[in-house]
């Protein structure tokens, strides 16, 4: 056995070792952890912010993409932010304990659905550090006990932000070990969570690239709750008002491109593209977006680049955007079909049946009308943060927070019956 997988076997008994003290905790006290590791994010702002510089260092002398530097990137208000997120997640109800559901049989038997604590996750992510508290911070307040896996691009910032988050669940009495970060790049830790750790992990929820994700789908042996890329749609239909569709398509693609929300693919109908697409075009230009053209399309605004077949169903993550012209609704969700992810898409429209039917057929994960992909954010639903995205069908779908974290269990009070 390598000297990596008995370190992740050790990581993993330790988990276990600490999930029921966490799991038992009142609400107060993992209250309490959340909003000392917020202070402690605040206070060790200046440490952090050294530790990423390392990091963007180290990236750009690998040739690492601005848009991906931009996902590594900290600053002042970007830690600010992150010690936000987990004062919110502080102030959120505590999601364990509850009663989902409660009914009587006729014999008396009461029956109660309760929410409870997965148990031990694991969480695999690549470039971004604010993942780091995110992922500690909804855990915690989950009652669950975490294992990171950061990417090795961002290992120190990771490191920097999980002394904070230490400091917190001691201040609060809680295990230390009830968020543990793995400290090497080694890519064979990765291949030791991917076996379970002997049976100590309960779920894995990898966050990143497709190569990732697939790999962690094909090879895990425990439960996967599945991120998969953001191959989001925006679709103008022919009742959309032109001021409306411009404002929500830049942002929809440039507010930051290199988020899982961003759109990536604009479909505009053909019975107005030639009244929104010049617009919409326009103010994507001037913001510095590169477009890429079906025929059509490029007929409306010859400054547009062809598009290949590559490009739809493609997550640039970079200031490209896709665009097709379609001959109604039906051909718009039949493309979304064929090229999405079922992550995020959206209809602008003013025309509430066609909303009220692409809102209907289209089943992604998360459906808007007549506002930004750039929603599909944890934070913007008030859940106080997110894991990710999940594009899977079972457990949990779209932003995964605190209480997508739980599961349940039945609690059963009776009066001595039996059964016949």
């Amino acid at each position: 056995m390598s000297d990596v997988q008995a370190s992740m076997l050790e990581r993993g008994r330790r988990a276990r070792a600490a999930a029921d003290t966490v799991r038992l905790a009142p609400a107060g006290t993992r209250s309490a952890a959340l909003t000392a590791m917020a202070a402690a994010l605040r206070t060790r702002a200046g440490d952090i912010l050294a530790a990423n510089a390392r990091d963007i260092d180290r990236a750009r002398t690998n040739g690492m993409a601005e848009a991906q530097i931009d996902r590594l990137a900290l600053t002042p208000a970007r830690i600010e932010a992150m010690a936000a997120a987990v004062d919110e997640v502080a102030a959120f109800p505590d999601p364990l304990g509850v009663e989902t559901a409660r009914w009587t049989r006729p014999n008396g038997l009461d029956f109660a659905r309760v929410r409870t604590p997965i148990g031990v996750l694991a969480i695999i992510y690549e470039s971004r550090p604010n993942v780091t508290a995110d992922a500690a911070a909804l855990c915690i307040r989950s009652g669950n006990v975490a294992i990171l896996r950061c990417g090795s691009d961002c290992l120190d910032s990771s490191l920097a932000i999980h002394e904070a988050v230490v400091d917190g669940l001691s201040e609060a009495g809680l295990p230390e070990d009830a968020v543990q970060l793995v400290d090497t790049p080694d890519r064979a830790a990765v291949g030791a969570l991917l076996t379970g750790l002997d049976g100590t992990l309960d779920l894995l929820i990898p966050r990143g690239g497709k190569s990732l994700v697939a790999r962690v789908q094909a090879e895990a042996r425990v439960p996967v709750l599945g991120h998969l890329e953001g191959i989001n749609h925006t679709y103008l239909h022919a009742s959309a008002e032109v001021g409306m569709a411009r404002g929500v398509v830049v942002n929809a693609k440039m507010r930051r491109v290199s988020v899982c929300g961003s759109t990536e693919t604009l479909i505009v109908d053909r019975a107005a593209a030639g009244r929104l697409l010049p617009a919409v075009a326009e103010a994507l230009i001037a913001a510095g977006c590169e477009l890429r053209g079906d025929a059509e399309a490029r007929a409306l605004v010859p400054a547009m680049r062809a598009a290949t077949d590559e490009d739809w169903g493609h997550e640039f993550l970079a200031p490209i955007l896709a665009v097709k012209v379609v001959d109604g609704l039906d051909a718009a969700i039949e493309h979304i079909r064929e090229h999405g992810s079922g992550h995020t898409d959206a209809i602008v429209a003013e025309d509430e049946a066609a909303a009220a039917a692409f809102l209907n057929r289209i089943d992604s994960a998360i459906v808007l009308w007549n506002a930004s992909t750039q929603f599909a954010d944890g934070g913007e639903f008030g859940f106080g943060g997110e894991i990710g995205i999940s594009t899977s069908r079972l457990h949990a779908r779209g932003p995964v927070g605190a209480e997508q974290l739980t599961s349940y269990k039945y609690v059963v009070r009776g009066t001595g019956q039996i059964r016949p």
